[in-house]
């Protein structure tokens, strides 16, 4: 594919989707996801923020050492300190790319920088100028270009093209642009800047409006060949473009399009139960390419045109984008080796035969109670192990619940606390409010519960629930998940694994909200 019909996937979901609340992930869960991203032949992942704090510098480190066949980057602001940190980072990738973005928007640069213009301009130079030592593949990004004025965006990116930039993205910062409105810019700067051609014109567009993808595709349309872009949308605020949606878009409308990802579009509903998964952020059923829903037809008009033709109601198959890869993978008689081979597959890793054998014990348990196990079962069975046995300050012993019509609900919890066991006894307004009450009576966390989400990992009443839980406290939000086919013993899972990652200090994961483009 030649590079003007190439459309380039730059996949942040590790970096920006992470600015989420309470999605923050830990390195191993941004391994796995990188390796699905890889597997998917996405062409940059953007690992993280690597001055943001040392979790962070190491989570982008060990996407690097990991990543083989993609692009990894690292975001960075016009820093000298941000670059040096990013190329640090980098330094073992195989191939690597810095991202170095600063503001140029008028309420930025007056606001929030308190800088003049061709102060700003000269920061942007001197930060692609320092990125070029450690890499030649350097991005800038004119943070918050969409409502930058037109002139002085042409003099900056003419100048850090000039000083070695071969990326510049155009990001729609906080989601204020119109599809047309975006376009226009887009086919301005390359109309207008001399050196357009030298550099691969990207764009980064938010959803506040509702308008991330649909500005995307106005940007690929008027002469963009990268998209940055998150899987589910995941993102701050109202989230990103949507991977799946725009590659779908895409690939869809050749007809309109003059160019195409190589994506391995296969893999898309892989890596959205996986980072559905990790972040705890369940997909609305009727979202686009990846909700349940995406290609269910209960209209009997629909149908009866599907039955007689798919092409009538479908303008996609739905195994092109993954749907039909959920398969039994495993049973109750499967044997251990089976079992490891499967999680192989799945990229899911244990540290040794000590979490192997503690895993397939937990495998066993569950194949006791649910006969058909899935790979979202799997997932699901395996997300106990992502938070070391070395954090747990609390482990769930015991649960006993009450609930009967007419009586208050009432549960009776056992809790191991830094290895001694407590118990504490609570009524609440259902059996779940009741478990968190009596967990909450041992923990003394005076945290903030912020989201209650429960959602079916597989289909039929033997499904194991997940739940995902958030905590507030002390600025600080964190996600637990807990899976179980009981939802009340999944929902105090959820609770104890969110009480180990908000009480457990974690100086070296700090939210790596410092910046945004």
């Amino acid at each position: 594919m030649s590079n003007e019909k190439k459309l380039i996937i730059f996949d942040t979901t590790l970096r920006d989707g992470e600015q989420s609340p309470g999605a923050s992930m830990t390195k191993d869960e941004k391994v796995q996801i990188a390796k699905a991203l890889e597997r998917m032949n996405v062409d940059i992942i953007e690992a993280g923020f690597p001055i943001a704090s040392e979790g962070d510098f190491e989570a982008v480190k060990a996407v690097a050492e990991t990543v083989k066949d993609s692009t990894v980057c690292g975001l960075a602001r016009a820093l000298a300190r941000d670059i040096s940190r990013a190329g640090e980072a980098l330094k073992k990738a195989n191939s690597s790319r810095i991202h170095t973005f600063i503001a140029t928007s008028p309420i930025h640069m007056e606001m929030k920088l308190r800088m003049q213009p061709d102060d700003v301009l000269k920061q942007a130079v001197d930060a692609v100028k320092l990125s070029r030592q450690f890499t030649d593949n350097v991005e800038f990004s004119p943070e918050d270009a969409g409502r930058s004025e037109l002139d002085f965006l042409c003099r900056i990116i003419e100048a850090v093209i000039d000083a070695g930039a071969t990326t510049i993205n155009i990001p729609d910062t906080v989601g204020y642009n119109l599809p047309n409105q975006f376009g226009n810019l887009i086919k301005n700067l390359i109309e207008r800047i001399p050196n357009s051609d030298k550099a691969v014109f990207s764009v980064h567009c938010h959803n506040d409006l509702g308008l991330a993808v649909a500005n995307s595709l106005s940007a690929v349309l008027n002469g963009a060949r990268q998209v940055e872009c998150t899987i589910n949308g995941l993102g701050e605020r109202a989230g990103n473009a949507s991977l799946e949606e725009v590659v779908m878009a895409v690939r869809t409308r050749q007809d309109l399009f003059d160019c195409d990802s190589r994506l391995d579009t296969t893999q898309i509903m892989s890596c959205s139960k996986l980072i559905s998964s990790v972040t705890g952020f369940p997909v609305q059923p009727n979202k686009a390419i990846v909700g349940a829903n995406a290609f269910a037809h209960e209209s009997g008009i629909h149908q009866d045109g599907i039955l007689k033709s798919r092409e009538t109601y479908e303008i996609m198959r739905a195994e092109d984008v993954g749907w039909n890869e959920t398969q039994i993978v495993l049973g109750k008689h499967s044997g251990r080796n089976a079992f490891k081979t499967r999680l192989n597959e799945l990229d899911i890793e244990l540290d040794s035969e000590e979490d192997l054998n503690a895993a397939f014990s937990r495998f066993k348990a569950l194949a006791d109670k649910k006969h058909e196990i899935f790979d979202e079962d799997l997932r699901a069975l395996m997300a106990d192990s992502n938070w070391s046995a070395t954090n747990e300050q609390f482990k769930l012993i015991s649960l006993q619940v009450c609930s009967e019509t007419g009586e208050t609900p009432h549960a009776n919890v056992v809790v191991q606390v830094d290895g001694k066991e407590s118990s504490a006894s609570e009524y609440g307004s259902g059996p779940v409010d009741a478990a968190f009450k009596a967990i909450e009576k041992i923990a003394h966390s005076n945290a903030e519960l912020k989201l209650y989400s429960v959602n079916n990992i597989t289909s039929g009443t033997d499904s194991q629930g997940e739940v995902s839980v958030r905590l507030s406290k002390d600025d600080k939000v964190v996600n637990g998940q807990g899976a179980d086919t009981d939802i009340v013993i999944a929902s105090a899972k959820a609770y104890i694994n969110a009480l180990n990652r908000i009480m457990v200090p974690d100086a070296d994961r700090a939210h790596p909200q410092m910046g945004d483009v």
